[in-house]
């Protein structure tokens, strides 16, 4: 009896000791595109939470689609409450504007995911459960990767992009997302100005598409997550400050309204005199998104 207890002891001191060495690991600038290129790196941030594997969460930057590395800005911005919520939380990079046309930026997204499915035994990482969030820009891809569960190839008139992409040496494996919570990002290029028209050639997602967007309604199409959506899409929360004055808060709007008639809709907040990140991102908020990763991944 004492020599079984003896055992019991030591078989709970290493199990316990497993968990510890879970605990708050890092790993830092992993390419996930198998290249050497700054835009193709990730970080991945495991909580101080004793689990063997930890459910995850992709984060996304805000940049206007104009900065490839600013994934340490995107963890400090939405890092914190998914920790503490018990969440792996893994922040990437992502082609500019200025490095490569749309669709490189959603491809980059998706080869993220790609890379942690399927290496997520090697970072304790489990699988079952990959949400993603981002804002401003960062928002925008996160909605474009939840509406896209499934899709390959898109084709909107005359024009055909491959959303997908091939990038690095999972290309097999599934780029699905389970949840996602969009902040603040733009969602319908055709109403960003005053919310009823285009913007002009200057504007960010000139950039993004190399063209004017009144000239090129059918990539404004491929480019808008609603396009997309169908029955193989996730559950959203939306978050939008009604006073931004950046995204127009209509933008958010329109893609609820969207999504409640898909019955994609979990949740549209509205933030009283929120703005492009002020107030908009407070306690309360961020509460809302962990509670409903949480919720989705079944751990509430």
């Amino acid at each position: 009896m004492k020599n079984n207890f003896l055992v019991l002891i030591l078989a709970v001191l290493c199990i316990s000791s497993s968990f510890a060495q879970n605990m708050g690991k890092q790993w830092l600038d992993l390419n996930y595109a198998n290249d050497d290129k700054v835009y193709h790196k990730l970080d991945i941030h495991l909580p101080n939470i004793e689990k063997t594997k930890y459910k995850a969460i992709i984060v996304i930057y805000g940049s206007a689609w104009f900065a490839n590395n600013m994934k340490q800005m995107g963890f400090q911005a939405l890092g914190k409450p998914l920790l503490d919520s018990g969440f792996a939380v893994i922040s990437i990079n992502h082609r500019s504007s200025g490095d490569a046309m749309y669709p490189a930026q959603i491809n980059d997204v998706k080869a993220a995911i790609r890379f942690i499915r399927a290496n997520a035994d090697a970072y304790n990482i489990d699988a079952s459960f990959i949400g993603i969030t981002g804002f401003s820009s960062g928002g925008h891809l996160a909605s474009l990767a939840g509406t896209t569960n499934g899709v390959k190839t898109f084709t909107v008139g005359e024009k055909t992009v491959n959303i997908e992409g091939d990038l690095g040496n999972y290309t097999e494996v599934r780029s699905d997302v389970d949840a996602v919570v969009d902040w603040f990002g733009p969602i319908d290029f055709t109403r960003m100005e005053n919310c009823t028209t285009t913007k002009d050639d200057k504007s960010p997602e000139a950039a993004l598409i190399k063209g004017n967007p009144a000239d090129n309604l059918d990539m404004l199409a491929l480019i808008n997550p609603m396009t997309f959506l169908d029955n193989n899409d996730p559950q959203f929360l939306v978050i939008h400050g009604d006073t931004d004055n950046v995204v127009p808060h209509c933008q958010s709007v329109f893609f609820s309204d969207t999504l409640k008639e898909k019955g994609l809709l979990n949740e549209f907040i509205s933030v009283p005199n929120g703005q492009h990140g002020p107030v908009t991102f407070n306690e309360n908020t961020f509460k809302k998104m962990s509670d409903f990763f949480m919720m989705e991944a079944g751990e509430k």
